[in-house]
This record gives C-alpha cells, sequence and structure tokens, in this order.
C-alpha cells in the first residue's frame, strides 16, 4: 500500500512548502525562532513554540470579544480545521453553541509565522434560534439570508462538515442550523415561500475573502446536524454522509454544475449502509495515498472506498478495551499525517494522541517526552505536512509533536 520512503518523509516538507503558489495575502513573515524549534523537533516529541500574534482588519463585532487579542478559539462542536496547501495555511470557520457570540469568521492559522490571521471579519452577532437583536446588516435574496458583505446570514457548527476544494481554492462548508428561517424573512418582510430549502452549503474563497451560496436543484440529500462533507479529488468533487434516521447516504457535490447525486453506497442495500457506515459525530480524512476515507465514530473505526463504493466497518472498540479513541467531532480531531501515511487523532478530554495505520487496522496510544500538551478548554489542532507536526492551539499558545511512526 502507501509506504513513503525514509527520503520522501525528510524531503516532502520541502517539497510542499515548494509547490505552494505565489505567497498568499495577508503576507506573514516567518519567526526564525520557531523554524528553528520546529526543525529540532525530534520524532517522539512535543514542545511548545510561543505565543501566536493575532492580526487582521478588526471590526466592532470582532473587537467586542477581543478576537484580536484571542484569535478564534475552538467553539463547542466546531473544531475541525482545513488544511490549504496552496496556501502553506490551515483555515477555520464557523459558530459556538451561543455562548458568547454566533459569528461568520473566517481565519487562517500560519505555523511558521505563528500567526493567526483574520480573513473575513464576522457581521453581526446572530442568536441561536433568529438573526440576533441587529439585523440591519441582513438581506433576503434570491431565496437566501445573506449579510451584505455576502457573508451566511445563518450561522452554524462545521461539526465535520467542513472541506477544502484545492482545485477551486473554496473551503466548503455545510451550514446547517436550527434558525427560524421562516420567521426571519417574514422579520425582514420578504416571503417565507421564496426560501431556498434544500442543503444550506456554502463556499468561501481565501485569496478573495468572499462567500457564495449554492442552491443546488432537486434531488440533492438532507443536510443534517453532525454529518461530513469531504472533498474526494477521484471522484471530482466533495461527499456529504450521513447514517441514521433523518438520512442514510453518501452523496458526491458537482461544483460547476451545482447538482447532487446519490452514489447509493454499498450496493444501495440500506440495511448494510446502515450497518457498515459511519453515524453523525464522526471525525475523519481522505488518505489520497490509499484513495480511502477513514472515519472514528466514538470507538469503531470506518472506511470509505470511492472506487468500490463502499463502506465498511472494520474495528469495533469499546471504552473500556484501552486500545481505540473516541471519536466525537466536539471532543476530539482526526487528521491524515501524509508523510507517514497514519490519521492522527487528538482527544482533548484526555490530552491524548493516537495513531491509525490503514492497512494493520490498528491504533497506538503515543507516548512523547517534551512539553506537555495545552489543557484549555477552547482548543483547536490540525496537522501541517508542511513542517511535519501536529499542532495544538489553545487561544495563542502553540505546541506541536512530531510523530514517530512505529
Amino acid at each position: 500500500m502507501h509506504h513513503p520512503s525514509r527520503r520522501a518523509l525528510l524531503a516532502a516538507p520541502f517539497v510542499l512548502a515548494a509547490a505552494r503558489a505565489a505567497e498568499p495575502e495577508p503576507k506573514l513573515a516567518p519567526k526564525a525562532a520557531v523554524l528553528d524549534k520546529l526543525k529540532d523537533l525530534k520524532p517522539g516529541r512535543a514542545a511548545l513554540l510561543g505565543k501566536a500574534d493575532v492580526v487582521g482588519d478588526f471590526n466592532d463585532t470582532a473587537k467586542k470579544w477581543e478576537l484580536h487579542k484571542t484569535g478564534p478559539k475552538g467553539r463547542d462542536f466546531t473544531i475541525k480545521m482545513c488544511w490549504a496547501q496552496d496556501r502553506g495555511r490551515v483555515l477555520f470557520l464557523g459558530a459556538n453553541h451561543g455562548v458568547p457570540h454566533r459569528l461568520n469568521d473566517v481565519w487562517e492559522f500560519d505555523l511558521g509565522a505563528l500567526t493567526w490571521a483574520m480573513l473575513y471579519a464576522p457581521d453581526n452577532n446572530r442568536g441561536y434560534v433568529d438573526l440576533g437583536k441587529d439585523t440591519s446588516d441582513v438581506l433576503f435574496k434570491d431565496g437566501i439570508l445573506i449579510t451584505k458583505r455576502g457573508g451566511p446570514a445563518v450561522i452554524a457548527h462545521t461539526w465535520w462538515g467542513l472541506t477544502y476544494d484545492p482545485k477551486r481554492k473554496a473551503l466548503l462548508f455545510m451550514n446547517t442550523w436550527v434558525t427560524d428561517r421562516k420567521k426571519a424573512v417574514a422579520d425582514l418582510g420578504g416571503d417565507p415561500a421564496e426560501l431556498y430549502n434544500g442543503p444550506p452549503l456554502w463556499a468561501f474563497f481565501p485569496d478573495t475573502r468572499t462567500w457564495k451560496p449554492f442552491k443546488a436543484p432537486k434531488p440533492h440529500p438532507v443536510a443534517i446536524f453532525g454529518g461530513m462533507l469531504e472533498y474526494v479529488p477521484d471522484l471530482g468533487g466533495s461527499v456529504w454522509h450521513a447514517n441514521n434516521w433523518q438520512m442514510k447516504g453518501t452523496w458526491l457535490h458537482d461544483y460547476e454544475k451545482d447538482t447532487w447525486r446519490d452514489l447509493k453506497s454499498n450496493g444501495g442495500k440500506e440495511k448494510e449502509f446502515e450497518k457498515q457506515a459511519a453515524e453523525p459525530e464522526q471525525i475523519g480524512y481522505y488518505d489520497a495515498g490509499r484513495k480511502l476515507i477513514v472515519c472514528q465514530r466514538h470507538y469503531d473505526t470506518h472506511h470509505y472506498d470511492p472506487k468500490k463504493n463502499e463502506w465498511a466497518k472494520v474495528l469495533v472498540g469499546s471504552k473500556d478495551d484501552g486500545k481505540t479513541p473516541y471519536g466525537h467531532d466536539a471532543r476530539s480531531v482526526m487528521y491524515h499525517d501524509p508523510l507517514s501515511g497514519h490519521g492522527l487523532l487528538v482527544h482533548f478530554e484526555t490530552k491524548s494522541v493516537w495513531s491509525y495505520d490503514p492497512d494493520g487496522r490498528k491504533w497506538a496510544k503515543q507516548e512523547f517526552e517534551g512539553d506537555p500538551m495545552p489543557t484549555g478548554g477552547k482548543r483547536l489542532a490540525y496537522f501541517d505536512p508542511a513542517h511535519n507536526a501536529l499542532v495544538v492551539i489553545d487561544g495563542v499558545t502553540v505546541w506541536a509533536y512530531r510523530y514517530k511512526a512505529q
């Protein structure tokens, strides 16, 4: 299967860096001290890299919640980050459950520069089931509730419904939330009958810092809470997946046509799909080497093979077995390490890191030396292939771990 050589592992960060396009905006100068720490980081060790800078054009809404000081922080069921290879940075968006805010701001993080950059300052704060106290920035246009700056007026958690499409250089977001949209439209003087009721898929373009809503015609999938959106290059688009009472299916979105197609996974046999496919709250990633989606849902591990169009539950774990980590989109994150070919899962509550070998279908808890992982309650994490590091961010405190594949 996919076993990179030692030379490939050592060269990969430089190849990835060289593959970037022109330096993205904002231009962020790398910090020599940070690069030195990353260069000296031995496999199996972790290190605190320091406090990140926070930059951007901060408006009054951002400053009210001191985002210019803290960066975005983790936001309840919004902790997924998406690597953008063409930018050499990782992207983040999505809302809290309601405390202290519900904002549609967009951020990216540059590890070498140790900097959070706000790409889109938030529009007005939203309520839990409504558009908030100040709706002066909202329009009802072409069936969509949209802000005057072009952002989503309804803003959701991401769960695992966030992915990056490198071909279109777009961050794609299934923006499903409980907002009473009919009442909101009526309050704005619009006709609720004109609401678009298909999946609320949005794109954010980091290069231009603009949003775009999609309005796919039927047939289309149900936009449930806790589903998974994942770009699969071999399929030429992004899959939206769910397996519960609301929807049992894996659908493929065609970006150019803005259409959806039910892939009818597992031969279209609902019982088999229900038995084998990952349920909501799953976390996971696409492995381009093996051409495989890998998911962890609670203590069970699932694979999806796009070529076979088949889901398989490959491991069944339990809380007490000590062999499998807990996968949950509000408590843990899971990313692909293309350098080792393994998956890396961070479970925040236990401050633990686990690796997953898809070939051996085996998990391993990592023991590491060096600085301990930050312990804050609003952490984020991602894998940075440009620097070969698993990164945990607690506000502006940044920690990195270099995985040692066994």
